[in-house]
Parts: C-alpha cells; structure tokens; sequence
C-alpha cells in the first residue's frame, strides 16, 4: 500500500504546464514550438485501472526527463500533457477533442481498447498520430491506419502463446473470464481464434463488467464448464476479484492473464493469493539487466526516489524510446506526416534487446510475448 501511494503522490507529481502556457506561434506546426513538442496523453490516473495509466505515465517521464536534461531532441523538449479518462470512453473522447482543439503534435500512450477505440476515429479525421496504445487489440490494427502506431504485440499473439503452452502440456479445458467491453471481447476472440484452429472451443465463459468486482456471476457459469484452465481478460482488480473467488469455489488449475492486467498491480493487489497465477508479456522482463533495455530502465528508475520498476513503467520507457528514434531520424523541420515516415524506417531496430520493425504498411513494431509467473512471495518469475 505504501509503494502504491508513492507511485500516485509522483504520478500527480508529475503533471506538466498547460499547453497555453506555451509559447505558440502562429505559424508553428501543431504541437511544436521552437523549443517544444506537446504530446497529449488521456489514461486512468484514478479508479479501479489508475495504476496502469501511472506506472506508464511514469515510466515515458523517465526517459523524456532524461532526454530533456540533454537538450532535448534537435533543440526541442518533449512535453507530456495528461489528462484523466477513468479508464471510461466517454471521458476519453472528451480529453481526445481537447487534446486534438489544443493543437498536441500527437497522441501519446492511451491506456486501453475501450478508450482506444473511440479516441483513434478522432485522431484519424485530425491526422493526428496515434503512438503507442496500451492495448493489443486487433480493431485498433486492422485495417491498417497510417496514423495508428503500435510498439507491443498484439492479444492475438498472446492468448495464441497461452493457449500453446496449455494445450502443449495436455490441457484441453479452457474457459474465459472476460471484461464485457472492447478489450474483453478482443480477448476472447484471440483465445477462441487459438482453441478453433485446433479444434477446440472455450469450455465456458464469464464476464464482469468494467471498472467493476462483481464476479460472482462469473463464477458459477465458469465452473458450470469444469475448467482446467482459465484465461483471464480484464483489469487487475476485477481479476484479483475472480482469482479469490475462484479458490474459493474449489478450482486448483491454472489462472492466466495477458500483459494488459498490469503486472505488479495485480500483484500488489493478491499477496499471497498470487501463487500459480501466470502473465503473457510483451515487454523486457524489468526487475533485472537481462537486457541492455532492461539495464536503462532500471537505472532511471534507481535514480527516482519512491519509485520501482514494472513492467507497465517499462512499456512507458521503451514507446518514449522509440518515439524519440523516430523524430531523431525525422529530423528539424519535423511533421506530423514526416514522423509517420520516420516510423515506417524503422527496420529492424534493436532498442538493446528488444528489436522492433515497423514498415510502409507494417504500424506494429513488436510480436515479442513471453509468459511469467507470479509467487506468492511477491515476485514474478520468468
């Protein structure tokens, strides 16, 4: 609880000038000044998802703070303005016409499918780019969008190396608790999409709905399919909710969850309930240097008082990263369109352990998933 309150007093912390504070000329290209470039990013800073919008909030300042101490990029500071969703589409919708009214140069680390959904419709029509969402939804990537840009793996690619690793070790009961929304569905279709091509379906299924404990639903219709294994898709409170309620009924199989749960979050929120309980990943493992990415993060995070790593925070730093590369290659006289085209060079970039390749038709620069497991001693095991 502790480290949680830390993480919200430098998450609010961390909220930057107004964007009319800045010094805009009339002829500046939206978002840019001679000494700035404005990002806009809407997330849950408060309710049952906030500690997924902080940790990645936290983790994009790491490497913005550390690149403006520089100088910047090309001579122009990077500032990250916020504004809170709730994790509730319409709030998001609000913010994104903010946002895109106040002229940001793009759209930056959105947190989830449901708000994602309905802010990059927005952005498209303003030909604002859409950099980074957390979420692994394939309605966000197909069809393709030149102004959707994705750094993570997607949930068909997750759910498809869960449903690999269980079947693979003879598991044939599978059901899904799924969030009835968006990201929910996006979920449930990547695991039905896995089971189906070998010819299997979910044993049972279970919703709750957003931002939301209730499962108790759930749990009878689960259990009525005498799962072996349950797939999990919603956020960590919900999920936390689920897993005790599950142990309670009895169910001893496998629980897992895909990356979008918040890792640490869920952690935190089960203590020792957490025993047994896997994640897929599409990050870098972040509590140790296993990789040169990994190492970088860690240290900006060691150089923060109150702060501690995880994988949320890591995902913020390597789209931060990337962002960077990109208007870097982009050059001064920078556009919305020119950083588009300075994405679709990325070809084969290594960040220092995690390639990304994104190309002229390819917004989607990462298909790394690697799964974990979380002990009830606290800590998360590769």
């Amino acid at each position: 609880m502790r480290r949680r309150q830390l993480l919200t007093a430098t998450g609010s912390a961390a909220v930057l000038p107004a964007l009319s504070l800045l010094p805009l000329r009339a002829d500046a290209q939206a978002g840019l000044t001679d000494s700035a470039i404005v990002l806009g990013q809407s997330a849950p800073f408060s309710g049952a998802a906030e500690q997924l919008g902080l940790q990645f909030h936290l983790g994009a300042q790491l490497f913005f703070e550390q690149l403006n101490a520089k100088g910047g990029v090309h001579g122009r500071r990077i500032e990250l303005k916020r504004l809170d969703d709730g994790y509730e589409p319409d709030r998001c919708v609000a913010n994104t016409k903010q946002f895109v009214g106040e002229g940001v140069f793009a759209l930056f680390g959105y947190i989830g499918t449901p708000t994602s959904v309905v802010a990059l419709p927005l952005a498209t029509e303003a030909k604002v780019p859409f950099f980074a969402p957390f979420t692994g939804a394939e309605a966000l990537r197909t069809p393709f969008n030149r102004y959707a840009i994705h750094v993570r793996a997607s949930y068909f690619d997750e759910t498809a190396a869960i449903v690999r690793q269980l079947t693979q070790v003879g598991i044939k009961r599978i059901s899904v608790f799924y969030q009835n929304d968006a990201y929910g569905k996006a979920g449930l279709e990547g695991v039905s999409r896995a089971l189906k091509a070998l010819n299997m379906e979910p044993a049972s299924t279970g919703t709750v709905e957003r931002n939301t404990v209730d499962v108790a639903e759930s749990i009878k219709s689960i259990m009525a399919g005498r799962p072996e294994a349950i797939v999990q898709i919603s956020a960590y409170k919900s999920c936390a909710a689920f897993i005790r309620e599950a142990r309670k009924a009895g169910f001893a199989g496998n629980l897992y969850n895909v990356s979008f749960v918040g890792t640490q979050a869920l952690l935190d929120e089960l203590g020792k309930d957490a025993r047994g309980v896997a994640v897929s990943q599409v990050m870098p493992f972040p509590y140790s240097p296993v990789s040169s990415i990994s190492g970088e993060y860690l240290a900006a995070v060691r150089a923060k008082q109150g702060r501690a790593p995880n994988y949320s925070g890591i995902e913020g730093y390597v789209a931060a990263k990337v962002f960077t590369e990109a208007l870097n290659r982009a050059g001064r006289g920078v556009t919305r369109e020119g950083f588009i085209t300075a994405i679709q060079g990325l070809r084969g970039l290594d960040l220092g352990g995690f390639p990304v390749d994104f190309g002229p038709n390819k917004h989607t620069g990462s298909k790394f998933v690697e799964l974990t497991l979380l002990t009830e001693d606290g800590r998360i095991r590769r």
